[in-house]
Formats: structure tokens, C-alpha cells, sequence
């Protein structure tokens, strides 16, 4: 089922700011919390290893915010303009492409919508009017 979440970057703290929400909100993380060891990126500090890539929980209405410790060591440091995006998750490979090709027109693609490590689709990039946005798309079944 499609659906669309709020995804934040903390500069380190995703895992105190989530545990904050928990206790707001009195809900539960979906799944566990994937850590950055469990990227395929080799080069990472010791340090940056235990930081947050992704984290889920839900707060009102069917809402979900994500997050994830975007780091200067990483090469993302989070500034005012790059801690929000909106997070679409069609269900469809065609809907995502759909989707990109016209929120990304004009803007700043940081990430294409391709294939990633963790078996599903992604893109990042800025629209013309400077909103953030990602899309995740699971379909296994496609030809792209």
C-alpha cells in the first residue's frame, strides 16, 4: 500500500530524538533500527558505525516519520533547508518514475531514482520550489 511519511535528519541524535517522540506520542518503532554498519559503505569510522541510516515510527493518523543520522563525517551535514523532506513510497515502479520525472523537473537531483543496496528503488532531489523529497518504491517486479 502506498503511503507517504516525514523524513528527518538529526546530526547524530536521531536515536535520542526518536526515543523522545516515542515517549510523546506513547507509540512503538516499526521494525528494528538499521545502523549504519549495515550499509555497504567500507569506509566508515568506528564512530559513524552505530549511527542511525533508518528509523520509523508512528504518530498520528497513519502518519510515519522516518529519520536518519546525516552527519558531517558523512558527507551530509545537516543545515537548516536539508533536515525535512516529504517521503513518497508508491507502490509501483511506473508511479515512481511518474513521480520523479515531474517533482524533479527543474531541480536539483541529488540521488536518481535506481536500484539500492536494500533492494528497493530511491531518489532524493530538491524541486523547484526548494521542498525536499525521496521516494522509496519496493516493487520486486519490474524490468528497470
Amino acid at each position: 500500500m502506498s503511503r507517504v511519511s516525514t523524513y528527518l535528519n538529526f546530526p547524530g541524535t536521531t536515536e535520542k530524538a526518536f526515543n523522545f517522540y516515542k515517549s510523546v506520542f506513547g507509540t512503538e518503532l516499526i521494525g528494528d533500527i538499521t545502523r549504519m554498519k549495515e550499509s555497504t559503505n567500507s569506509k566508515l569510522s568506528e564512530n559513524d558505525k552505530n549511527l542511525v541510516m533508518h528509523i520509523e515510527l508512528p504518530i498520528l493518523g497513519g502518519h510515519i516519520l522516518m529519520g536518519t543520522d546525516a552527519t558531517e563525517s558523512l558527507g551530509h551535514p545537516v543545515k537548516m533547508g536539508n533536515n525535512v523532506s516529504i517521503n513518497l513510497e508508491p507502490d509501483k515502479y511506473d508511479e515512481a518514475k511518474k513521480l520523479f520525472d515531474a517533482l524533479s523537473e527543474g531541480g536539483d537531483i541529488e540521488m536518481p531514482l535506481k536500484k539500492m543496496f536494500w533492494g528497493d528503488y530511491f531518489a532524493s532531489f530538491t524541486d523547484r520550489f526548494g521542498t525536499n523529497w525521496m521516494i522509496n518504491c519496493t516493487d520486486k517486479n519490474n524490468l528497470h
